[in-house]
């Protein structure tokens, strides 16, 4: 059946039982911090992303029960999207949120009005440590168009263990103005007003799990394996009436050796574990079918973390019976162990029913050790068959033909359309998939999925360069290495680097007089090591690449990457490692003396001989005249005297920035030799004569980024882009008269939440690339 060839029957406005929604209870509520999000302007730029599409872990999909083609997705970083039906892509709802409020990029979970279309409210926060600002519920009744905000007296973990579980948030679906909220370390939380206000659900039974200790060995993505909270609710709509709260809830919890599934029959007033519960495994997901039948999903641990066992139960709430469905027995596995929770074995993700059957089911493993596996009932779990490895499902990468190099994973949220029961999505740590032949695996046939992502882009960019001829842009990725754009608007036909892949791509360089010399440097993805270095590079503008003969160490990787002008000289500083030269491509490295440890350096755009770097903070400048040999030491003089050093604190971020962001770097300017700048975290700094003397540029109080772009007609020098804080304000910026003036390009609905990288096109005058934390990178033309 074709998407658009749905009958009618399958949207008709009945009631939806299959909904994870949140509980009841009577306490007195206290009033909520409202802000409302900045109203529209014209922009003074038109925004895109640039095409990678997905990028990051898109670890939950909401559907809306009666209308076809509405939906939500919520990212680990990136924010929320609305599915646009119309064109047929997502579009972010959160690109509104400013660099200091970045933690609300994280999005813990998505809940809609199942009685209102245009109602849909979120929970953001991204960490729970103590570092990090509380989190805060978003509500929005034009379906996230605009939102107002309260703040919440707790933490979220968007970005934590579990962000797959949920959903956290729900709507009663007999009175909207009741919801509920369940959180990691506080507990059961109500609002009785449409998220105006909340209140804390005392009745609700204490399910506190102990933090592990900083000494306890780490799970292999580094989660400690703990209870994730209230994890999910279902509401049973047959126990109320339109206007009134739903008498009987149920709540799901991410424990595991004591009671995790309770219930009230007496909307949220008390509440107790149901009898007969399994608990040795921990709950992730709990659906309830429209004939009152609710299916839950369990694993070892909340998941990414890794999972060595796991279940598929249902409990059948008209007769109180419990059946274990579990279509595969985790088994031990012959890998070796890997973390506390060993290598053998493997979990559930998450478990789906159809809207109108209440016996078609989906579920997806977690941690197969054969592959990930999506499996599908049509008799309430009596009977399973297997989607992917025996049942021929195929893959089309098209939509992002960088994933064809990463298996899927990850599969933490399923979910079957309740409009079309063909319909059904899975997300994974780079997007998701979608099918619409689901119903094709009842009949033993293939089923066809594709990339289900277009519109969603959750990359973090580590670096960008527009070179002067050749790929516009050349990106270096976290997590997906990194791509080479001639056309901004469509994913790269050849995927991403590749030759070797890279995981991680931390820095990425160009000679300036020789483009077509790119080279970057990361870390090898985990199927190609032993076939390559972390070094690669590209002799023909990063058509092809190739690996270097060795490097400087063994387990050098990451950190930053120079090449001089002519392209022959490159200076790799890796991670935690001292700065080597090779004049060689790669053949072989010297450690260059008199360069402390992490010192990155920059090539003069002119002299091939000609290298920069700084220690910002001991009031050093370090230039090389013999092409990297050496490094000669000057004392850096600032007028405004030297910074002092920053705290780094979790996260990256620290009270300068994000370390990864490109402030406290020196920088060239473009086709003038020994032109410098510093663009210090407190200040912009010009230096005209080679680092002799330099001037500090009015207005510039606070920068997260800086780079160079086309001069503007007749002003005969580099337009100057600069991501901060100038004369008070925190926006991206352009300067045509290098730094005197500043000009805002950037409006309130478009900020992104925290900004790591900035670069001009030197070919387009205006034209910006800019990088962020979690929503991709975006590139900015002047609207008129």
């Amino acid at each position: 059946m074709k998407p658009n060839s749905l009958p009618r029957r399958f949207c008709s406005a009945g009631r939806i039982l299959g909904l994870a929604i949140l509980a009841a209870c009577g306490c007195a509520p206290n009033r909520g911090n409202e802000v409302a999000q900045p109203p529209a302007a014209p922009p003074p730029y038109v925004w895109k992303s640039v095409q990678m599409v997905g990028g990051g872990f898109v670890d939950g999909i909401v559907f809306h029960p009666t209308e076809k083609g509405l939906r939500y997705a919520r990212t680990d970083i990136g924010g929320a999207y609305r599915w646009n039906d119309r064109q047929k892509q997502w579009m972010p709802i959160l690109d509104w949120l400013p660099y200091k409020e970045t933690n609300l990029m994280g999005c813990e979970s998505i809940a809609v009005d199942p009685a209102d279309p245009n109602r849909v409210y979120l929970a953001c926060g991204m960490y729970t440590n103590p570092t990090t600002p509380n989190g805060a519920i978003l509500r929005s009744d034009d379906r996230g168009g605009t939102f107002q905000r309260t703040d919440m007296p707790f933490k979220m973990g968007g970005n934590e263990d579990g962000r797959g579980n949920g959903e956290r948030l729900a709507v009663d679906p007999n009175d909207g103005n009741v919801i509920y909220f369940g959180s990691r370390h506080d507990g059961l939380w109500r609002s009785a007003d449409r998220a105006v206000t909340w209140s804390k659900v005392n009745s609700f039974p204490d399910v506190t799990e102990g933090r592990a200790t900083t000494s306890a060995p780490r799970e292999r993505f580094g989660f400690p394996v703990r209870s994730s909270g209230v994890v999910f609710e279902v509401f049973d709509p047959r126990s109320g009436i339109a206007g009134a709260p739903s008498s009987t809830i149920y709540a799901g919890v991410a424990l595991m050796g004591r009671s995790n599934f309770y219930r009230s029959t007496d909307a949220g007033a008390t509440w107790a574990a149901v009898p007969g519960e399994p608990t040795n495994l921990r709950l992730s997901h709990g659906v309830m079918a429209s004939n009152g039948t609710i299916y839950l999903c369990y694993g070892s641990a909340p998941g990414p973390s890794r999972m060595t066992r796991g279940a598929i139960w249902k409990f059948d709430t008209n007769s109180a019976q419990w059946t274990d469905i579990t279509p595969e027995k985790p088994q031990p596995s012959t890998r070796p162990a890997s973390g506390p929770s060993g290598g053998g074995g493997f979990g559930y993700g998450a478990v789906s029913v159809d809207a109108h059957d209440p016996d078609a089911l989906i579920a997806s493993t977690f941690n197969h050790p054969d592959g990930e596996e999506l499996f599908r009932s049509t008799d309430a779990g009596k009977t399973w068959k297997p989607i992917f490895h025996h049942g021929g499902g195929t893959f089309d990468y098209s939509g992002a033909p960088y994933v064809a190099h990463t298996p899927i994973h990850w599969l933490l949220d399923i979910q079957i359309d309740p409009c079309d029961p063909n319909h059904a999505m899975f997300t994974t740590g780079y997007g998701g998939w979608e099918t619409f032949d689901l119903t094709d695996a009842d009949a033993g046939k293939p089923t066809r999925w594709s990339v289900m992502s277009k519109g969603i882009e959750e990359t973090v960019a580590m670096q960008l360069v527009s070179p002067p001829s050749g790929a516009h842009l050349i990106s270096a990725i976290g997590d997906y290495g990194g791509f080479v754009h001639r056309d901004l608007d469509k994913p790269n036909p050849d995927g991403n680097f590749d030759h070797p892949n890279f995981s991680n791509t931390g820095g990425v360089a160009f000679a300036q007089s020789n483009p077509d010399v790119l080279v970057r440097v990361g870390i090898v993805a985990g199927g190609q090591r032993g076939r390559g270095t972390n070094v690669a590079y590209s002799l023909d503008g990063g058509k092809t690449w190739q690996p270097t003969p060795s490097m400087p160490a063994s387990r050098s990787a990451m950190g930053s990457i120079s090449v001089n002008a002519d392209g022959t000289r490159w200076i790799w500083t890796p991670a935690r490692s001292s700065p080597f030269l090779t004049r060689n491509r790669g053949a072989t490295w010297r450690q260059i003396p008199g360069l402390p440890a992490n010192t990155r350096v920059i090539a003069d755009p002119i002299s091939a001989q000609k290298f920069y770097a700084m220690a910002l903070f001991d009031g050093k400048l370090l230039i090389s005249s013999d092409g990297g040999e050496t490094f000669e030491s000057r004392p850096l003089i600032l007028p405004a005297g030297l910074p002092r050093a920053g705290e780094l604190g979790e996260n990256n971020r620290g009270d300068r920035g994000d370390n990864r962001g490109g402030q406290d770097r020196i920088y060239a300017t473009p086709g003038v030799e020994g032109d410098l700048w510093i663009a210090a975290f407190d200040g912009l700094y010009h230096s005209a004569d080679t680092g002799r003397s330099f001037v500090r540029l009015d207005g510039v109080e606070q920068i997260h980024g800086f780079g160079f772009g086309k001069a503007a007609p007749g002003a005969g020098v580099p337009a100057l882009y600069l991501m901060g804080i100038v004369r008070g304000q925190d926006a991206i910026y352009r300067s045509d008269d290098f730094a005197k003036t500043w000009v805002r390009i950037n409006d309130d609905r478009h900020q992104y939440g925290l900004l790591l990288q900035i670069t001009g096109d030197p070919r387009i005058y205006g034209r910006v690339y800019v990088g962020t934390h979690g929503r991709g990178v975006l590139y900015g033309d002047p609207a008129d």
